[in-house]
Protein backbone atom coordinates (compact mmCIF):
# COMPACT_ATOMS: atom_id res chain seq x y z
CA UNK A 1 0.00 0.00 0.00
CA UNK A 2 1.46 3.35 -0.97
CA UNK A 3 1.10 6.20 1.52
CA UNK A 4 -2.03 8.33 1.30
CA UNK A 5 0.09 11.46 0.88
CA UNK A 6 1.71 10.08 -2.27
CA UNK A 7 -1.47 8.70 -3.85
CA UNK A 8 -3.90 11.53 -3.16
CA UNK A 9 -1.52 14.32 -4.11
CA UNK A 10 -0.41 12.49 -7.22
CA UNK A 11 -3.99 11.92 -8.38
CA UNK A 12 -6.33 14.51 -6.93
CA UNK A 13 -3.86 17.37 -7.27
CA UNK A 14 -2.66 16.23 -10.71
CA UNK A 15 1.02 15.74 -9.90
CA UNK A 16 2.24 13.54 -12.75
CA UNK A 17 5.73 12.10 -13.15
CA UNK A 18 6.67 11.91 -16.82
CA UNK A 19 8.63 8.99 -18.18
CA UNK A 20 11.33 9.64 -20.80
CA UNK A 21 9.27 7.86 -23.44
CA UNK A 22 6.62 10.58 -23.25
CA UNK A 23 8.74 12.96 -25.31
CA UNK A 24 7.93 13.02 -29.01
CA UNK A 25 11.34 13.00 -30.67
CA UNK A 26 12.12 14.82 -33.86
CA UNK A 27 15.14 13.98 -35.97
CA UNK A 28 18.17 13.72 -33.65
CA UNK A 29 20.21 16.91 -33.82
CA UNK A 30 22.55 17.51 -30.89
CA UNK A 31 23.33 21.18 -30.22
CA UNK A 32 26.01 22.91 -28.16
CA UNK A 33 24.52 21.50 -24.97
CA UNK A 34 24.28 17.98 -26.37
CA UNK A 35 20.50 18.30 -26.45
CA UNK A 36 18.00 16.81 -28.85
CA UNK A 37 15.21 18.82 -30.41
CA UNK A 38 11.78 17.51 -29.42
CA UNK A 39 8.13 18.37 -29.72
CA UNK A 40 6.89 18.71 -26.17
CA UNK A 41 3.19 17.94 -25.78
CA UNK A 42 1.14 18.90 -22.74
CA UNK A 43 -1.75 16.84 -21.45
CA UNK A 44 -4.03 19.53 -22.88
CA UNK A 45 -2.80 18.57 -26.35
CA UNK A 46 -0.83 21.80 -26.82
CA UNK A 47 2.63 21.30 -28.32
CA UNK A 48 5.75 23.41 -28.48
CA UNK A 49 9.27 22.98 -29.83
CA UNK A 50 11.76 22.33 -27.05
CA UNK A 51 15.02 20.56 -26.23
CA UNK A 52 15.69 17.50 -24.09
CA UNK A 53 19.06 17.21 -22.39
CA UNK A 54 20.87 15.48 -19.58
CA UNK A 55 23.75 16.23 -17.23
CA UNK A 56 25.91 13.42 -15.84
CA UNK A 57 26.71 13.75 -12.14
CA UNK A 58 28.06 11.52 -9.35
CA UNK A 59 25.36 9.73 -7.40
CA UNK A 60 27.27 10.44 -4.20
CA UNK A 61 29.92 13.14 -4.40
CA UNK A 62 31.40 12.03 -1.07
CA UNK A 63 32.37 8.70 -2.65
CA UNK A 64 35.27 8.89 -5.13
CA UNK A 65 34.11 5.60 -6.63
CA UNK A 66 30.48 6.69 -6.97
CA UNK A 67 28.54 5.55 -9.99
CA UNK A 68 27.47 8.28 -12.39
CA UNK A 69 23.81 9.08 -12.94
CA UNK A 70 21.92 11.35 -15.31
CA UNK A 71 19.67 14.23 -14.38
CA UNK A 72 17.27 15.10 -17.17
CA UNK A 73 15.64 18.36 -18.21
CA UNK A 74 13.46 19.97 -20.86
CA UNK A 75 14.58 23.40 -22.07
CA UNK A 76 12.06 25.84 -23.46
CA UNK A 77 14.16 28.51 -25.23
CA UNK A 78 13.78 32.16 -24.26
CA UNK A 79 11.47 34.30 -26.36
CA UNK A 80 12.45 37.76 -25.07
CA UNK A 81 14.88 40.08 -26.81
CA UNK A 82 17.23 40.31 -23.81
CA UNK A 83 16.97 37.00 -21.97
CA UNK A 84 18.23 36.76 -18.43
CA UNK A 85 19.59 33.80 -16.52
CA UNK A 86 18.12 30.36 -17.21
CA UNK A 87 15.04 29.79 -15.02
CA UNK A 88 15.07 26.33 -13.42
CA UNK A 89 11.74 24.91 -12.24
CA UNK A 90 11.90 22.80 -9.06
CA UNK A 91 8.93 20.50 -8.43
CA UNK A 92 7.47 19.64 -5.08
CA UNK A 93 6.97 16.33 -3.36
CA UNK A 94 9.74 15.42 -2.98
CA UNK A 95 9.34 13.12 -5.96
CA UNK A 96 7.61 15.34 -8.52
CA UNK A 97 9.34 16.05 -11.82
CA UNK A 98 9.73 19.33 -13.66
CA UNK A 99 8.91 17.74 -17.02
CA UNK A 100 5.77 16.18 -15.58
CA UNK A 101 4.66 19.48 -14.10
CA UNK A 102 5.25 21.25 -17.42
CA UNK A 103 2.83 18.87 -19.11
CA UNK A 104 0.04 19.72 -16.67
CA UNK A 105 -2.05 22.79 -15.91
CA UNK A 106 1.06 25.00 -15.51
CA UNK A 107 2.11 24.44 -19.14
CA UNK A 108 0.98 27.93 -20.17
CA UNK A 109 2.89 29.52 -17.28
CA UNK A 110 6.06 27.73 -18.34
CA UNK A 111 5.60 29.28 -21.77
CA UNK A 112 4.93 32.74 -20.36
CA UNK A 113 8.09 32.63 -18.27
CA UNK A 114 10.17 32.25 -21.44
CA UNK A 115 9.98 36.02 -21.92
CA UNK A 116 12.55 36.29 -19.11
CA UNK A 117 14.99 33.56 -20.18
CA UNK A 118 15.32 29.88 -21.04
CA UNK A 119 12.91 27.90 -18.85
CA UNK A 120 14.27 24.58 -17.63
CA UNK A 121 11.81 21.91 -16.50
CA UNK A 122 14.30 20.08 -14.28
CA UNK A 123 13.87 16.46 -13.26
CA UNK A 124 15.60 16.25 -9.90
CA UNK A 125 17.72 13.15 -9.32
CA UNK A 126 15.61 10.04 -9.14
CA UNK A 127 12.54 11.61 -10.82
CA UNK A 128 11.01 11.89 -14.29
CA UNK A 129 13.49 11.26 -17.09
CA UNK A 130 16.52 11.17 -14.76
CA UNK A 131 18.21 7.86 -13.94
CA UNK A 132 15.39 5.60 -12.81
CA UNK A 133 15.34 4.13 -9.34
CA UNK A 134 13.45 0.87 -8.67
CA UNK A 135 10.39 1.03 -6.47
CA UNK A 136 10.56 -1.17 -3.40
CA UNK A 137 7.65 -3.48 -2.65
CA UNK A 138 8.34 -4.43 0.94
CA UNK A 139 7.29 -7.57 2.79
CA UNK A 140 5.35 -5.45 5.29
CA UNK A 141 1.58 -5.86 4.89
CA UNK A 142 -0.97 -3.57 6.48
CA UNK A 143 -4.16 -5.37 7.41
CA UNK A 144 -7.21 -3.84 5.77
CA UNK A 145 -9.68 -5.76 7.92
CA UNK A 146 -8.16 -5.62 11.41
CA UNK A 147 -7.68 -2.59 13.62
CA UNK A 148 -4.07 -1.64 14.29
CA UNK A 149 -2.71 1.10 16.50
CA UNK A 150 -0.77 4.17 15.40
CA UNK A 151 2.34 2.68 16.97
CA UNK A 152 1.93 -0.61 15.08
CA UNK A 153 1.33 1.25 11.82
CA UNK A 154 4.44 3.41 12.31
CA UNK A 155 6.52 0.36 13.23
CA UNK A 156 5.47 -1.39 10.02
CA UNK A 157 6.56 1.61 7.95
CA UNK A 158 9.83 1.78 9.82
CA UNK A 159 10.51 -1.89 9.07
CA UNK A 160 9.63 -1.27 5.43
CA UNK A 161 12.07 1.66 5.20
CA UNK A 162 14.83 -0.43 6.75
CA UNK A 163 14.08 -3.29 4.38
CA UNK A 164 13.92 -1.01 1.34
CA UNK A 165 17.23 0.58 2.23
CA UNK A 166 18.82 -2.85 1.94
CA UNK A 167 16.91 -3.55 -1.30
CA UNK A 168 18.07 -0.35 -2.99
CA UNK A 169 21.67 -0.93 -2.03
CA UNK A 170 21.46 -4.46 -3.45
CA UNK A 171 20.15 -2.89 -6.67
CA UNK A 172 23.26 -0.72 -6.88
CA UNK A 173 21.62 2.48 -5.65
CA UNK A 174 23.63 4.57 -3.19
CA UNK A 175 20.66 5.96 -1.25
CA UNK A 176 22.93 8.23 0.78
CA UNK A 177 23.37 10.30 -2.38
CA UNK A 178 19.67 11.26 -2.44
CA UNK A 179 19.73 14.35 -0.28
CA UNK A 180 18.74 17.95 -0.83
CA UNK A 181 22.39 18.99 -0.61
CA UNK A 182 23.33 16.63 -3.45
CA UNK A 183 20.47 18.08 -5.49
CA UNK A 184 21.87 21.56 -4.88
CA UNK A 185 25.15 20.42 -6.41
CA UNK A 186 23.16 19.04 -9.36
CA UNK A 187 21.87 22.60 -9.85
CA UNK A 188 25.45 23.85 -9.82
CA UNK A 189 26.33 21.24 -12.45
CA UNK A 190 23.32 22.31 -14.52
CA UNK A 191 24.46 25.95 -14.37
CA UNK A 192 27.93 24.94 -15.53
CA UNK A 193 26.39 22.79 -18.28
CA UNK A 194 24.73 25.90 -19.72
CA UNK A 195 27.84 28.04 -19.25
CA UNK A 196 25.74 30.52 -17.29
CA UNK A 197 27.15 32.73 -14.54
CA UNK A 198 23.95 32.32 -12.57
CA UNK A 199 20.58 30.60 -12.71
CA UNK A 200 17.22 31.70 -11.37
CA UNK A 201 15.07 29.26 -9.44
CA UNK A 202 11.29 28.81 -9.52
CA UNK A 203 9.84 26.26 -7.15
CA UNK A 204 6.92 25.17 -5.01
CA UNK A 205 6.60 23.19 -1.78
CA UNK A 206 9.60 20.81 -1.58
CA UNK A 207 10.96 22.68 -4.60
CA UNK A 208 11.18 25.75 -2.35
CA UNK A 209 13.04 23.63 0.23
CA UNK A 210 15.60 22.84 -2.47
CA UNK A 211 15.75 26.49 -3.56
CA UNK A 212 16.39 27.64 0.02
CA UNK A 213 19.17 25.06 0.35
CA UNK A 214 20.71 26.42 -2.87
CA UNK A 215 20.60 29.96 -1.45
CA UNK A 216 22.56 28.59 1.49
CA UNK A 217 25.10 26.40 -0.31
CA UNK A 218 25.66 28.14 -3.67
CA UNK A 219 24.40 31.71 -3.14
CA UNK A 220 26.72 33.26 -5.72
CA UNK A 221 25.27 31.06 -8.45
CA UNK A 222 21.66 32.14 -7.87
CA UNK A 223 20.25 35.21 -9.63
CA UNK A 224 16.61 35.45 -8.51
CA UNK A 225 14.19 33.05 -6.77
CA UNK A 226 10.42 32.63 -7.00
CA UNK A 227 8.93 30.25 -4.45
CA UNK A 228 5.38 29.38 -3.49
CA UNK A 229 4.04 27.38 -0.55
CA UNK A 230 7.46 27.47 1.04
CA UNK A 231 8.87 24.61 3.08
CA UNK A 232 11.74 25.77 5.28
CA UNK A 233 14.90 23.78 5.78
CA UNK A 234 13.66 22.70 9.23
CA UNK A 235 10.07 22.16 8.10
CA UNK A 236 10.08 18.72 6.48
CA UNK A 237 7.79 17.85 9.37
CA UNK A 238 5.05 20.44 9.97
CA UNK A 239 3.70 21.05 13.44
CA UNK A 240 0.19 19.76 14.32
CA UNK A 241 -0.73 23.03 16.06
CA UNK A 242 -0.12 24.85 12.76
CA UNK A 243 -2.52 22.44 11.06
CA UNK A 244 -5.14 23.18 13.71
CA UNK A 245 -4.72 26.92 13.03
CA UNK A 246 -5.24 26.17 9.34
CA UNK A 247 -8.61 24.58 10.18
CA UNK A 248 -9.52 27.74 12.11
CA UNK A 249 -8.74 29.83 9.00
CA UNK A 250 -10.77 27.40 6.90
CA UNK A 251 -13.70 27.80 9.31
CA UNK A 252 -13.48 31.59 9.03
CA UNK A 253 -13.54 31.31 5.23
CA UNK A 254 -16.50 28.92 5.29
CA UNK A 255 -18.39 31.30 7.55
CA UNK A 256 -18.40 33.85 4.70
CA UNK A 257 -20.63 31.51 2.65
CA UNK A 258 -24.08 31.15 4.29
CA UNK A 259 -24.83 27.76 2.74
CA UNK A 260 -21.45 26.34 3.72
CA UNK A 261 -21.68 27.82 7.18
CA UNK A 262 -25.04 26.12 7.67
CA UNK A 263 -23.53 22.76 6.66
CA UNK A 264 -20.25 23.13 8.57
CA UNK A 265 -20.75 25.36 11.62
CA UNK A 266 -17.96 23.64 13.60
CA UNK A 267 -15.31 21.85 11.53
CA UNK A 268 -13.08 20.97 14.46
CA UNK A 269 -16.02 19.66 16.49
CA UNK A 270 -17.22 17.55 13.55
CA UNK A 271 -13.79 16.02 13.01
CA UNK A 272 -13.18 15.27 16.68
CA UNK A 273 -16.62 13.70 17.01
CA UNK A 274 -16.07 11.42 14.02
CA UNK A 275 -12.54 10.54 15.14
CA UNK A 276 -13.80 9.52 18.58
CA UNK A 277 -16.51 7.35 17.04
CA UNK A 278 -14.11 5.60 14.68
CA UNK A 279 -11.52 5.16 17.42
CA UNK A 280 -14.12 3.34 19.49
CA UNK A 281 -15.73 1.45 16.62
CA UNK A 282 -14.14 1.38 13.13
CA UNK A 283 -16.50 0.97 10.17
CA UNK A 284 -16.24 -2.06 7.88
CA UNK A 285 -16.99 -1.03 4.29
CA UNK A 286 -17.04 -2.93 1.01
CA UNK A 287 -14.92 -1.47 -1.80
CA UNK A 288 -15.76 -2.50 -5.40
CA UNK A 289 -12.73 -3.29 -7.59
CA UNK A 290 -12.20 -2.93 -11.34
CA UNK A 291 -12.29 -6.71 -11.77
CA UNK A 292 -15.78 -6.90 -10.27
CA UNK A 293 -14.62 -8.10 -6.86
CA UNK A 294 -15.66 -6.37 -3.66
CA UNK A 295 -13.03 -6.18 -0.94
CA UNK A 296 -13.62 -5.41 2.75
CA UNK A 297 -11.85 -2.45 4.33
CA UNK A 298 -11.92 -1.49 7.99
CA UNK A 299 -12.10 2.28 8.05
CA UNK A 300 -10.29 3.57 11.14
CA UNK A 301 -9.65 6.97 12.70
CA UNK A 302 -6.12 6.82 11.30
CA UNK A 303 -7.42 6.48 7.73
CA UNK A 304 -9.52 9.62 8.15
CA UNK A 305 -6.48 11.57 9.30
CA UNK A 306 -4.56 10.28 6.30
CA UNK A 307 -7.40 11.35 3.99
CA UNK A 308 -7.27 14.76 5.62
CA UNK A 309 -3.53 15.18 5.12
CA UNK A 310 -3.89 15.04 1.35
CA UNK A 311 -7.23 16.75 0.87
CA UNK A 312 -6.46 19.94 2.79
CA UNK A 313 -3.84 21.08 0.27
CA UNK A 314 -6.36 23.28 -1.58
CA UNK A 315 -9.76 24.62 -0.49
CA UNK A 316 -11.78 22.82 -3.18
CA UNK A 317 -10.49 19.49 -1.87
CA UNK A 318 -11.01 20.58 1.72
CA UNK A 319 -14.68 20.90 0.74
CA UNK A 320 -14.60 17.24 -0.28
CA UNK A 321 -13.08 16.36 3.09
CA UNK A 322 -15.89 18.11 4.94
CA UNK A 323 -18.47 16.21 2.88
CA UNK A 324 -16.70 12.99 3.85
CA UNK A 325 -16.83 13.76 7.57
CA UNK A 326 -20.47 14.86 7.38
CA UNK A 327 -21.44 11.60 5.69
CA UNK A 328 -19.50 9.51 8.20
CA UNK A 329 -21.05 11.46 11.06
CA UNK A 330 -24.44 10.37 9.68
CA UNK A 331 -23.29 6.75 9.39
CA UNK A 332 -22.95 6.88 5.60
CA UNK A 333 -19.87 5.57 3.77
CA UNK A 334 -20.54 6.26 0.06
CA UNK A 335 -17.92 8.99 -0.29
CA UNK A 336 -15.36 7.09 1.77
CA UNK A 337 -15.78 4.06 -0.48
CA UNK A 338 -15.45 6.22 -3.59
CA UNK A 339 -12.19 7.73 -2.27
CA UNK A 340 -10.83 4.29 -1.47
CA UNK A 341 -11.74 3.13 -4.99
CA UNK A 342 -9.99 6.05 -6.63
CA UNK A 343 -6.92 6.55 -4.49
CA UNK A 344 -6.14 3.46 -2.42
CA UNK A 345 -4.20 0.43 -3.64
CA UNK A 346 -6.02 -2.45 -2.01
CA UNK A 347 -4.08 -5.51 -0.97
CA UNK A 348 -0.60 -4.06 -1.53
CA UNK A 349 2.17 -4.25 1.06
CA UNK A 350 3.96 -1.02 1.92
CA UNK A 351 5.61 0.23 -1.28
CA UNK A 352 8.19 3.01 -1.29
CA UNK A 353 10.05 5.22 -3.77
CA UNK A 354 13.73 5.84 -3.09
CA UNK A 355 13.99 9.55 -3.84
CA UNK A 356 11.23 10.95 -1.56
CA UNK A 357 12.04 8.48 1.20
CA UNK A 358 15.71 9.42 1.23
CA UNK A 359 15.19 13.16 0.79
CA UNK A 360 12.80 13.43 3.73
CA UNK A 361 14.92 11.22 5.96
CA UNK A 362 18.01 13.29 5.21
CA UNK A 363 16.38 16.70 5.73
CA UNK A 364 15.08 15.29 9.00
CA UNK A 365 13.99 16.92 12.23
CA UNK A 366 15.88 17.97 15.37
CA UNK A 367 15.27 16.42 18.79
CA UNK A 368 13.60 19.50 20.26
CA UNK A 369 11.22 19.95 17.34
CA UNK A 370 10.42 16.22 17.36
CA UNK A 371 9.52 16.33 21.05
CA UNK A 372 7.20 19.29 20.45
CA UNK A 373 5.70 17.57 17.42
CA UNK A 374 4.90 14.48 19.46
CA UNK A 375 3.33 16.60 22.22
CA UNK A 376 1.12 18.47 19.74
CA UNK A 377 0.19 15.32 17.81
CA UNK A 378 -1.55 13.88 20.87
CA UNK A 379 -4.38 16.41 20.52
CA UNK A 380 -4.00 17.74 16.94
CA UNK A 381 -6.87 17.19 14.53
CA UNK A 382 -4.69 15.20 12.12
CA UNK A 383 -2.43 13.82 14.82
CA UNK A 384 0.94 12.82 13.40
CA UNK A 385 -0.22 12.14 9.84
CA UNK A 386 0.30 15.33 7.82
CA UNK A 387 3.78 14.25 6.67
CA UNK A 388 3.56 10.55 7.45
CA UNK A 389 5.71 8.47 7.45
CA UNK A 390 7.88 11.31 8.74
CA UNK A 391 8.86 11.77 11.48
CA UNK A 392 7.92 8.22 12.47
CA UNK A 393 10.71 6.74 10.31
CA UNK A 394 13.37 9.17 11.53
CA UNK A 395 16.69 7.36 12.06
CA UNK A 396 15.60 4.23 10.20
CA UNK A 397 18.87 4.44 8.23
CA UNK A 398 21.43 4.87 10.99
CA UNK A 399 23.29 8.18 10.76
CA UNK A 400 21.48 9.33 7.61
CA UNK A 401 20.64 12.94 8.47
CA UNK A 402 22.01 16.21 7.12
CA UNK A 403 22.16 17.63 10.62
CA UNK A 404 21.16 20.76 12.51
CA UNK A 405 23.43 23.05 10.49
CA UNK A 406 21.61 22.14 7.29
CA UNK A 407 18.29 23.02 8.91
CA UNK A 408 19.40 26.56 9.81
CA UNK A 409 17.66 29.10 7.52
CA UNK A 410 19.64 30.67 4.68
CA UNK A 411 20.92 34.23 4.88
CA UNK A 412 21.75 36.70 2.14
CA UNK A 413 20.39 39.39 -0.15
CA UNK A 414 19.38 37.41 -3.26
CA UNK A 415 16.01 38.76 -4.52
CA UNK A 416 13.24 36.33 -3.53
CA UNK A 417 9.51 36.42 -4.30
CA UNK A 418 7.43 34.37 -1.86
CA UNK A 419 3.80 33.58 -2.73
CA UNK A 420 1.67 32.33 0.17
CA UNK A 421 -1.91 31.05 0.09
CA UNK A 422 -3.99 31.72 3.19
CA UNK A 423 -5.86 28.40 2.81
CA UNK A 424 -2.81 26.23 2.19
CA UNK A 425 -3.25 23.14 4.36
CA UNK A 426 0.22 21.73 3.69
CA UNK A 427 2.56 24.68 4.34
CA UNK A 428 1.43 27.50 6.57
CA UNK A 429 1.73 31.32 6.39
CA UNK A 430 3.67 31.87 9.62
CA UNK A 431 6.01 28.96 8.91
CA UNK A 432 6.62 30.25 5.38
CA UNK A 433 7.60 33.65 6.77
CA UNK A 434 10.00 31.93 9.19
CA UNK A 435 11.53 29.94 6.33
CA UNK A 436 12.81 33.16 4.67
CA UNK A 437 13.44 35.14 7.86
CA UNK A 438 17.21 35.19 7.32
CA UNK A 439 16.94 36.70 3.83
CA UNK A 440 17.04 40.49 3.48
CA UNK A 441 15.53 40.96 0.00
CA UNK A 442 12.20 39.11 0.16
CA UNK A 443 9.04 40.33 -1.51
CA UNK A 444 6.06 38.49 -0.02
CA UNK A 445 2.63 38.38 -1.62
CA UNK A 446 -0.31 36.87 0.22
CA UNK A 447 -2.85 35.17 -2.06
CA UNK A 448 -6.04 35.27 -0.03
CA UNK A 449 -8.28 32.17 -0.35
CA UNK A 450 -5.62 30.27 -2.33
CA UNK A 451 -4.28 26.92 -1.24
CA UNK A 452 -1.02 25.07 -1.81
CA UNK A 453 -1.17 24.89 -5.61
CA UNK A 454 -1.65 28.59 -6.24
CA UNK A 455 0.24 29.38 -9.46
CA UNK A 456 -2.80 29.01 -11.73
CA UNK A 457 -5.48 30.40 -9.40
CA UNK A 458 -5.51 33.84 -11.04
CA UNK A 459 -3.58 35.67 -13.80
CA UNK A 460 -2.51 38.15 -11.10
CA UNK A 461 -0.08 35.55 -9.74
CA UNK A 462 1.67 35.28 -13.12
CA UNK A 463 1.73 39.07 -13.47
CA UNK A 464 3.37 39.37 -10.03
CA UNK A 465 6.00 36.85 -11.14
CA UNK A 466 6.68 38.78 -14.35
CA UNK A 467 7.05 42.07 -12.47
CA UNK A 468 9.51 40.41 -10.10
CA UNK A 469 11.56 38.95 -12.94
CA UNK A 470 11.71 42.39 -14.57
CA UNK A 471 12.98 43.87 -11.32
CA UNK A 472 9.81 45.92 -10.80
CA UNK A 473 8.08 46.48 -7.48
CA UNK A 474 4.96 44.43 -6.75
CA UNK A 475 1.65 46.06 -7.63
CA UNK A 476 0.32 44.93 -4.24
CA UNK A 477 1.36 42.77 -1.30
CA UNK A 478 -1.99 40.95 -1.49
CA UNK A 479 -3.96 39.20 -4.20
CA UNK A 480 -7.56 38.24 -3.44
CA UNK A 481 -9.25 35.40 -5.29
CA UNK A 482 -12.77 34.05 -4.94
CA UNK A 483 -13.27 31.29 -2.43
CA UNK A 484 -14.58 28.19 -4.23
CA UNK A 485 -18.07 27.01 -3.38
CA UNK A 486 -17.40 25.03 -0.23
CA UNK A 487 -20.58 23.02 -0.70
CA UNK A 488 -19.50 21.69 -4.14
CA UNK A 489 -17.91 18.30 -4.82
CA UNK A 490 -14.73 18.93 -6.87
CA UNK A 491 -14.76 15.38 -8.21
CA UNK A 492 -18.15 16.07 -9.78
CA UNK A 493 -16.67 19.17 -11.41
CA UNK A 494 -13.83 17.07 -12.84
CA UNK A 495 -16.36 14.82 -14.53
Amino acid sequence: MTSWKQSILATALSVLILSPGAFAQSAPAANAYGEEAIEFTARSGDSVAAFHGTVTVPENRADPASRMIEVSYIRFPATGENPGSPIVYLSGGPGGSGSGTARGPRFSLFQEMRQHGDVIAFDQRGTGGSTELPRCVSSQPISETQAISDAEYAAAYRRAVEECGVFWREQGVDVTGYTTRESVQDLAALRAHFGAEQISLWGISYGSHLALAALKDIPGQIDRVIIASAEGLDQTVKMPAETDRYFARLQAAIDTQPAARALYPDIAGLMRRVHARFEAEPMLVQVPQENGETLPFLLQRRNLQEFSSGLIADPQYAALLLMLYTQLDAGQSDLAVMLLQRFWSMGEPITLSAMPTAMDLASGIDDERLAEFERQAETGLIGGYLNFPMPQIRGAWDGFDLGAEFREPPRGDTPVLLLTGTLDGRTYPDAQAAAVSGLSHVERIIVRNAGHNLFMTTPEVAEAMHRFMRGEAAASSEIIIDLPDMTANPLDQQG
